[in-house]
């Protein structure tokens, strides 16, 4: 499977954005598919991720503010971003994995997209 992320770009703080994350290759449906996001000289860290029976988990820093969601029919998860902050602004990645270990962890995940930048200004 590859992965292909979108929807990046500049929003005003308190604005939304979805970014979309679509496979090819091979479903994903039967895998966890993670989002998680990367600032300037810090580490990429744990966003949202969400499993095959729909069960997703947040990092308490997006909880209530961010949304992901499948549609498996379309092999895309979207992640949508409301009440952005500028602290928001990162690179952000969509990832899949088998749905065993820690959702959160870099390692839980085995296939990487390129990437999208969201910049979030004040």
């Amino acid at each position: 499977v590859q992965l292909q992320a979108s929807g990046g770009g500049l929003v005003q703080a308190g604005g939304s954005l979805e970014l979309s994350c679509a496979a090819s290759g091979r479903a994903f449906n039967t895998y966890r598919v993670g989002w998680f996001r990367q600032a300037p000289g810090k580490e990429r860290e744990f966003v949202a991720t969400i499993y095959r029976s729909g069960t997703s988990y947040y990092a308490d820093s997006v909880k209530g503010r961010f949304t992901i969601f499948r549609n498996d029919a379309e092999n895309t998860v979207i992640l949508r971003t409301s009440k952005t902050r500028p602290e928001d602004t990162a690179v952000y990645y969509c990832a899949s994995g088998p749905p065993g270990g820690s959702y959160s962890a870099v390692r839980g995940y085995t296939v990487w997209g390129q990437g999208t930048q969201v910049t979030v200004s004040s």
